[in-house]
């Protein structure tokens, strides 16, 4: 079978440490390819030599075209079928037969690209993707933005569809849909025969390993560093009978070489030998291994407020020109709950989040309310006001820097973003940096809307374990239901309003 092959690549940003260095690897074309690492290890970077969009040492051999999404969209304001057609040569047919594969309707090809749900656009670059059947896909996160529901049926589809690769942060749908995974860890890239969940298991079975290793190596430095010392005392005790203290009587402190024996030159030599091996030994010993990836725990400045009920929703909906987004409904957000907003896309739960801050345009009915002294952080959806360098960013937010640089540093933040303008970091930097704003925002009550969004999965894991060691008071929104299952206390399902 055709393979893409890769030998001795190397590659690294000017100026940076190198993402890869001497790579080889082959990847079959019939594959279903998951790729997974951390952010900024060079999944996407990845996908880009392969279609040569750098120069790099090595070798790469592609013996088909390849076609990526998400696809570069020129005039978003046009007609989706015209936006999609100037991207590629897909007919109309085409695009309608690929719509229906994955229950879209096709009549959303007859609406302008940048009015269409982030669903909806997911759904159509899909469709144009494998709208012709020639060539290798390249998938790069498909999944943000999109409902449970959705990732269901992108996931069916895919899975009839042939070889292709794919980087995704919902472990679910890479369990669903990979029959192989590409690991980018901490200092090598592995190939395993499996989805997700056997990647995870065999990665976990390594680290266990690692960790037992590393206890023993420590233990192993510790003894050697104590030899060194008890050593390196017995050197200088030859030294000094050699050449004696000139401040104690009788040491034979003159200097002169007629007071060197030859016994105690042979034991200073022996010494000096025995403390060099000792010092190598402690070096060899000292490179620990390092691929168990370093998820530490992030700080959250939550406080809990006196009153049992944060929030009180009651026979509660919101509408738009007198059409309500969902059925009314009731609940609470008592002390200590972490409660999950679900239902499919454009239902209206963000809507629910924004008529909580007080910035819902539309109309809303029933009971929604909150203490007056209940004090609440964000992290939204859409954070394009977050600009300038983090230390501004900091001072403009009344953040304490420290504590929010902690929490970026944590979070994987690599040193060169600190200095560069928010607005020009990556989609995946932007996010934790709302994120980090969030977390170190002092708050009663945390507001989240779809917080995994951009974040890799040892991030998602870092947050969710957060969460679970802090206990905050949250009300969120998000579509991956591993971390909803980990995380929430109770969910909350809208579901569509009644026809009038």
């Amino acid at each position: 079978m055709a393979t893409i092959t890769l030998s001795h690549l190397t590659f690294g940003y000017d100026g940076q440490t190198e993402l890869f260095h001497d790579v080889s690897f082959d990847l079959d074309l019939s594959w279903h390819l998951g790729l997974v690492g951390r952010n900024g290890r060079g999944k996407t970077t990845l996908l880009e030599l392969m279609q040569g969009q750098h120069d790099y040492a090595g070798k790469i051999s592609v013996p088909t075209k390849l076609r990526y999404f998400p696809q570069p969209i020129q005039d978003e304001t046009q007609l989706t079928l015209y936006a999609m057609q100037e991207a590629s040569t897909a007919e109309q047919w085409q695009l309608e037969r690929e719509l229906n594969l994955m229950h879209g309707d096709p009549d959303i090809l007859w609406r302008p690209f940048n009015l269409l749900s982030g669903g909806e656009q997911t759904k159509v670059r899909l469709a144009l993707l494998f709208a012709e059947e020639d060539g290798f896909a390249l998938i790069d996160e498909p999944t943000n933005h999109l409902d449970a529901a959705s990732r269901e049926l992108i996931a069916d589809y895919l899975k009839t569809k042939p070889g292709f690769i794919v980087i995704s942060h919902d472990r679910t749908f890479l369990d669903a849909i990979t029959d192989h995974t590409l690991a980018i860890d901490k200092q090598a890239i592995t190939l395993y025969a499996g989805n997700y969940s056997v990647y995870a298991q065999e990665r976990e079975r390594q680290n266990e390993y690692e960790r037992a290793e590393n206890a023993k190596l420590k233990r192993d430095i510790g003894r050697l560093k104590q030899s060194s010392r008890a050593k390196h005392d017995w050197s200088l005790s030859r030294e000094g009978d050699i050449h004696g203290d000139p401040h104690v009587k009788g040491s034979g402190g003159t200097g002169h070489a007629g007071f060197v024996t030859a016994r105690a030159a042979r034991l200073m030599k022996k010494s000096k030998v025995l403390e060099h091996r000792m010092d190598k030994a402690i070096a060899g010993k000292s490179q620990l291994l390092k691929n168990i990836e370093d998820v530490p725990e992030l700080t959250i400045n939550t406080s809990p407020d006196h009153h049992d009920v944060y929030v009180h929703v009651e026979d509660f909906t919101l509408s738009y020109d007198g059409q309500p987004l969902f059925a009314p409904v009731t609940f609470d957000v008592r002390r200590g709950e972490r409660v999950a907003l679900a239902g499919p896309n454009g239902i209206g739960k963000s809507s629910l989040l924004h008529a909580l801050q007080g910035t819902f345009t539309g109309t809303l009915t029933g009971t929604l309310a909150c203490p007056p002294s209940l004090t609440r952080s964000l992290s939204r959806q859409l954070y394009a006001d977050n600009t300038g360098t983090i230390a501004a960013f900091a001072e403009a937010h009344h953040l304490n820097y420290q504590d929010l640089l902690n929490n970026l540093k944590k979070l994987g933040l690599e040193r060169l973003a600190f200095t560069t303008p928010i607005e020009r970091l990556s989609a995946g930097q932007q996010k934790k940096v709302e994120l980090a704003k969030s977390l170190v925002t002092p708050a009663n009550l945390l507001v989240w809307d779809e917080p995994l969004n951009y974040l890799d999965l040892y991030n998602q894991d870092q947050l969710a374990a957060s969460l679970l060691k802090s206990q905050p008071t949250m009300l969120f929104v998000e579509h991956d239901q591993a971390f909803i299952d980990r995380v929430a206390t109770k969910v909350i399902t809208l579901s569509p309003a009644a026809n009038p």
